[in-house]
C-alpha cells in the first residue's frame, strides 16, 4: 500500500494555512462593522484545528521526499479536501448555503472556474465576497505550482516535455518545490498588486480593485456584483483584458523577465500562438457584428476584446449578454473556451501547448503519407518531441472529449434543458465560468439546478482542473498495489 502520511502532512499544513487565510475576511467584516466576522472566526478555528491535528498525526514522515504515486494522491486530495473546509464560511454565516451549494462555490473558487451557486451577490457581506476572491487567488497559485512541479513528474497530458526545461523533480519533489514555488509566488504577488493599483488608478474603489485583482490574476472571474464586469466600462475593460492575458501566459517566463531576459517570453511558441489566436477570434467576431450593423466600431471592439479574452483565458467575467451577438460569435466563444491558456499559467481548459503538439503531429503524419520513406521527426520550439509525449497528448484529448460527452449526458439526465446541460458541462470541464440556459439565473448562478447537477458540475470542475488523467489513474486497482 502507498504510505499516506507524507500526503497527510502536506494536506494538514495547507488546511491550516487555509484556516489562517479566513482571518483576512474576518478582519474586513469586523472593520465594516458586519456581524459575519464571527462566522469566519468559527470557520477559521475549525479549519485550523483540523489541519494542525492532521499535520501532527503525520509529522513523523515530514522529512521524506514524496514518491510519484504519492504525488498523484496529494494532487487529487488537496483539491477534494480544501473545498470542504473553504465551504464552511458560506454555511455558518451569510449566505447560509446548504453543503452542496457551499462545496460547489468553494470548488468553483479553488479550481478558478467562477460559476456561482449564490443567487444574489450584491447583498453579500464584504468579507464573503473577499473570501470568494481569496479562494480563487489561492487556487490560481496552486494550479501554477502543480503545473510546474507535479504534472511534469506525472507525465500527464504531455507535461513531461517540460521536465527538460530544468524542472526535473522526480524523486525530489519537495526540495525542488520550495525553490520553484518561491519565485512563482513573487511573480504572482507582484502582478496581482500591479493589477489592483491599475484598477484603482482607472477609477475602481479600493475594495473592488482588490477583489477583482484577485480574480483577474487567478483567471477565476468571481465578482462582488451580480452584473459582473458590466458594473464597470471603458478603460477598465482594456486593463482587465491585459492582465487576464498575462495571467494565462507561462509564469516561468515572467521569472525570466524579472531576471532581465525578455526574449524567452516572446519566443515561446505557446505565447505567440495564444496571442495570435486571440487576434483571429476578436477580428472574426468584430467583423461579424459590424457586418450585422449592430454597433459602432470602437465600442464593439472594446466589448468583443474583453469578452473574448475573458472566455479564452477561462476568467469568465461578462460585460454584456454574448448570446445576443449571433450564432457565429457564440460558437467562436465556445471554441476558444475549449482552448484555454498556456501551460504553467492560471488559464483553464485544454491548454495551447497540447493543441500545438496535436497540430504538429497531424502535419507530420500527413507528410509521412506523401513521403513514407522519409525520416520525419515532430519538433516543438526547435526540440524533438518524444513519442510518449504525443501519446500522452492524444490520450488527454480522448479523455477530455469522452468526459465532456458523458458529463453532458449525465447533466441532461438530472432534468436540465439541452442547452443548459451542454454549456454547464463546457464551463465545468474547461473551468471557464459562464453557462447559459433557462435554469441559469440573471447573474449566471446555478442556484436553481437540482442537487445531482451541482455535484456533477463539482466533479467536472475537479477533474478538469487537475488535467483528468491525474484523477482517473487513481481509479485503477493496480495503482494502489505495491
Amino acid at each position: 500500500m502507498i504510505e499516506l502520511r507524507p500526503v497527510g502532512f502536506i494536506i494538514g499544513i495547507l488546511t491550516a494555512v487555509l484556516g489562517l487565510a479566513m482571518l483576512v475576511p474576518a478582519a474586513v467584516d469586523f472593520a465594516y462593522g458586519h456581524p459575519h466576522a464571527s462566522a469566519f472566526l468559527e470557520a477559521s478555528l475549525i479549519t485550523g484545528t483540523a489541519g494542525a491535528l492532521l499535520a501532527l498525526a503525520s509529522q513523523d514522515s515530514r522529512r521524506g521526499a514524496i514518491s510519484l504515486r504519492q504525488s498523484f494522491v496529494l494532487t487529487a486530495a488537496v483539491w477534494a479536501v480544501l473545498p470542504a473546509f473553504g465551504a464552511l464560511p458560506f454555511m455558518i454565516g451569510s449566505p447560509g448555503l446548504a453543503f452542496v451549494d457551499a462545496y460547489f462555490e468553494a470548488m468553483s473558487g479553488l479550481t478558478t472556474t467562477g460559476t456561482t451557486a449564490i443567487e444574489e451577490i450584491d447583498p453579500l457581506p464584504p468579507g464573503v465576497n473577499l473570501w470568494r476572491g481569496i479562494l480563487q487567488w489561492l487556487g490560481g497559485l496552486g494550479i501554477i505550482i502543480v503545473a510546474m512541479i507535479f504534472l511534469p513528474v506525472m507525465k500527464v497530458g504531455g507535461m513531461q516535455f517540460f521536465r527538460s526545461e530544468g524542472f526535473d523533480t522526480l524523486g525530489k519533489v519537495l526540495p525542488r518545490a520550495r525553490e520553484i514555488s518561491s519565485g512563482l509566488i513573487r511573480v504572482y504577488f507582484a502582478l496581482t498588486a500591479l493589477c489592483a493599483v491599475v484598477y484603482v488608478a482607472l477609477g475602481m474603489g479600493t475594495f473592488d480593485a482588490i477583489m477583482h485583482a484577485l480574480t483577474t490574476m487567478s483567471t477565476g472571474g468571481f465578482s462582488n456584483y451580480d452584473a459582473s464586469f458590466a458594473h464597470f466600462s471603458g478603460p477598465l475593460e482594456y486593463a482587465s483584458s491585459f492582465f487576464m492575458l498575462l495571467a494565462a501566459m507561462p509564469f516561468i517566463r515572467f521569472l525570466q523577465v524579472m531576471g532581465g531576459s525578455v526574449r524567452p517570453l516572446w519566443r515561446d511558441p505557446q505565447v505567440r500562438a495564444f496571442l495570435r489566436w486571440h487576434g483571429y477570434a476578436i477580428g472574426a467576431i468584430v467583423a461579424y457584428r459590424m457586418f450585422r450593423h449592430e454597433a459602432d466600431f470602437w465600442p464593439t471592439l472594446r466589448e468583443v476584446t474583453f469578452n473574448v479574452v475573458s472566455t479564452f483565458t477561462g476568467t469568465g467575467y461578462a460585460s454584456e449578454d454574448i448570446t445576443q451577438w449571433g450564432h457565429m460569435a457564440f460558437v467562436i466563444l465556445i471554441l476558444v473556451g475549449l482552448i484555454g491558456g498556456c501551460t504553467a499559467s492560471t488559464g483553464c481548459s485544454v491548454k495551447v501547448f497540447r493543441y500545438l503538439i496535436l497540430i504538429e503531429a497531424i502535419k507530420t503524419q500527413i507528410k509521412r503519407l506523401h513521403a513514407p520513406h522519409r525520416m520525419l521527426s515532430l519538433r516543438y520550439d526547435g526540440r524533438p518531441v518524444e513519442g510518449d509525449v504525443v501519446n500522452s497528448v492524444v490520450a488527454f484529448f480522448s479523455f477530455f472529449i469522452l468526459t465532456f460527452g458523458l458529463l453532458i449526458v449525465a447533466l441532461s439526465l438530472t432534468g436540465l434543458e439541452t442547452k443548459t446541460a451542454i454549456t454547464a458541462a463546457w464551463t465545468a470541464i474547461a473551468n471557464v465560468g459562464p453557462a447559459w440556459g433557462p435554469e441559469i439565473t440573471a447573474n449566471g448562478s446555478v442556484a436553481r439546478f437540482p442537487e445531482p447537477a451541482k455535484w456533477l458540475m463539482s466533479l467536472g470542475m475537479y477533474v478538469g482542473r487537475l488535467e483528468l488523467l491525474s484523477v482517473f489513474v487513481l481509479l485503477l486497482p493496480r495503482f494502489w498495489r505495491d
